[in-house]
């Protein structure tokens, strides 16, 4: 039996890494390693049903394989179309009936983020402030309190200064979980996105009141304000993406 030979007898019983590199060992390796039979006998394990028409629903079960072997890979985005330059956001809070904070916020001004949290700051708040993934954050001058008996709600708009469009973010959603540990009270919204993406939904934005322990079982003291997208946007291109697609009027 001939070294070509025996290769034919092992190449079908590897898996598809191994075959693959088998193929980068020499010229006569990968010409063999190539058969589309061998990638036929991988295909046939994974998807059974492209091996029962005569032909590969692709080129070759080769390609089949090499395209869709693997599982969900992150994609590399293109740079986002918008900018924190061009954006605004409109944030407007309530406890009760009562307007306690209402600001225009320059979108440079989100995206730069707290650099330095009051003296105060719990520990646990600081690593959620300094983590990796990508954040909105405002730090609150001058600070406010809110009893915890009242009921808050926050809204948000955000505006486009390139076409003057705004969309919507929030609509008067309810603080209603407050996390002792980490030291936020947070609420939620679903985003809106726009009729042209009709197959995006059950994205939400998250907005959370951060406060200092000072002590007070019955007041928060409030010191800064963070906006995400939880695991939809890690990242500014990301968050920048997502805003675009929203239902901009």
């Amino acid at each position: 039996m001939t070294w070509e030979e025996i290769l034919k007898v092992i190449f079908p019983l590897l898996e598809g890494v191994d075959l693959a590199s088998c193929m980068a060992v020499c010229k006569q390796w990968r010409d063999i390693a190539r058969d589309d039979y061998f990638w036929k006998c991988l295909c046939a394990k994974r998807w059974p049903s492209t091996c029962k028409r005569p032909d590969p629903p692709t080129r070759t079960y080769y390609k089949l394989y090499q395209d869709f072997h693997k599982g969900h890979q992150r994609r590399i985005l293109l740079p986002p179309r918008l900018s924190f330059d061009d954006l605004e956001f409109y944030i407007d809070i309530w406890s009760e009936d009562s307007l306690i904070f209402s600001e225009v916020v320059p979108g440079q001004v989100l995206q730069a983020g707290i650099k330095v949290p009051p003296p105060g700051t719990s520990n646990v708040l600081r690593c959620h402030l300094e983590a990796p993934e990508f954040k909105m954050t405002l730090l609150v001058e001058p600070r406010f309190t809110i009893p915890l008996c009242h009921t808050v709600s926050v809204s948000v708009l955000v505006g486009r200064k390139d076409s003057n469009k705004v969309a919507r973010i929030v609509n008067k959603s309810v603080f209603d979980y407050i996390d002792r540990t980490s030291y936020r009270a947070l609420a939620f919204d679903y985003l809106d996105f726009s009729p042209l993406h009709p197959f995006v939904s059950g994205i939400r934005a998250w907005i959370s009141l951060l406060f200092l322990d000072d002590g007070n079982d019955g007041v928060l003291d409030v010191f800064g304000i963070v906006m995400d997208f939880n695991d939809a946007a890690n990242s500014k291109d990301e968050v920048l993406w997502l805003l675009d697609l929203l239902d901009w009027k």
